[in-house]
């Protein structure tokens, strides 16, 4: 019988403990509900250079939903789509679909101990949307909780210290759907934005704080991320090792629509708006990704006329800054490179960034009039400013 009682004792030593009261290993996977996951695995095959490792569908013995597990490096996506709802999880998930198109479901988060981790996250105000449980196969055990964060997202809490399966129980390994590239696009996920509502973010912030441990990393406010037209607020909540970072986006009052308000109509509520992947060559990752038809946002040239006087000098020559679109910034700690896909899906809602980091653990500050003037000439191409 699985044993489902609390841990006595913690499974990290308790000086990290006492330093770290939410201990978490890093991201575990980002989720998507989606409605055709053989088809979004094929794109993030093609587009993202990714490599298919587990599956696990009607022919493995689930009756209700197809599930396919996709990895660059450390990053892990896993794309969900219902066969035959049959239970309230196989609703949830379709109705999610209906609701907001494809999207994020669930932001997974490994933990040393998600037994101690749910505990702590619902003693300190978290909604618990699953206890902890187990599940076994012959590679080992895998311990997960969940808990609700904005919207209809979530974060299931996963112990997998025991365990040298593909992905989880009940998945099995497969081979890549397409040739893997002969260097791969992305190694690790940098960070994960949330939009919520006009007036939630500094509650959601409290949310991290309070519930994970989390402290503020950044904040950006004012006239920090406005341009003409629109303008949002933005606060970063990390862990203590910097693992997983969780920028959290709310409209400010401007006079147009800002691409949180454009979000928020099209996804129908708060959610994961975009994930930026960790590249360490980012002008072969675009390269590759447009040529697999992948779109990202354009930067005027005008951009690149004075980028040199404050940035200073990169590892990518300007020239070539230029022809690619890639956006840079620098602060006191470095620089960093970054580009922007566009929406990804036929709703503007979910899109990627590809972040190059030398030093800088900033997340392009020097950039947010540019790329928000880039934005608005999507939304107003869509009709949406």
């Amino acid at each position: 019988m699985a044993d489902t009682t609390m841990h006595t004792q913690p499974t990290t030593p308790a000086t990290a403990r006492q330093a770290d009261p939410f201990p978490v290993k890093g991201m575990d996977a980002v989720v998507f509900a989606v409605g055709n996951a053989k088809q979004a695995a094929h794109y993030y095959s093609t587009a993202f250079g990714m490599k298919r490792v587990a599956y696990q569908g009607p022919e493995t013995g689930s009756r209700e939903t197809a599930s396919y597990v996709l990895e660059s490096g450390g990053a892990r996506f896993v794309f969900t789509s219902v066969v035959k709802p049959t239970t309230e999880w196989g609703r949830f998930l379709a109705e999610h679909v209906a609701a907001h198109g494809d999207g994020v479901v669930d932001l997974a988060i490994e933990v040393p101990d998600a037994r101690a981790a749910y505990a702590y996250a619902v003693a300190h105000g978290a909604t618990g949307l699953t206890e902890p449980y187990e599940t076994k196969d012959e590679h080992g055990t895998v311990v997960r909780a969940a808990i609700a964060t904005y919207g209809q997202t979530r974060h299931t809490l996963v112990e997998r210290t025991d365990y040298d399966g593909p992905y989880l129980p009940g998945f099995v390994a497969t081979e890549p759907l397409v040739a893997a590239p002969a260097k791969r696009f992305f190694q690790a996920v940098d960070h994960c934005v949330g939009n919520v509502e006009l007036g939630k973010m500094d509650e959601w912030v409290a949310f991290y704080n309070n519930v994970m441990g989390f402290t503020n990393m950044k904040e950006f406010v004012g006239d920090d991320i406005a341009t003409e037209y629109s303008a949002l607020m933005s606060k970063v909540v990390a862990d203590g090792t910097k693992k997983v970072k969780f920028p959290l986006n709310e409209p400010a009052i401007a006079k147009k629509k800002s691409q949180i308000d454009e979000y928020l109509e099209f996804y129908g509520g708060p959610g994961v708006q975009h994930i930026a992947l960790a590249t360490n060559d980012i002008v072969a990752s675009v390269r590759q990704m447009r040529a697999a038809g992948v779109e990202f946002l354009d930067v005027p040239g005008s951009y690149y006329d004075t980028l040199g006087e404050w940035v200073g000098e990169t590892r990518v020559p300007l020239d070539e800054l230029r022809e690619l679109k890639i956006l840079a910034d620098r602060d006191e700690d470095g620089y960093l490179l970054q580009i922007f896909t566009k929406p990804v899906q036929d709703r503007p809602t979910v899109f990627f960034e590809m972040i190059e980091r030398h030093g800088s653990l900033g997340f392009g500050k020097g950039n947010f009039k540019a790329l928000f003037e880039a934005i608005e000439r999507e939304q107003d191409r869509r009709g949406n400013l």
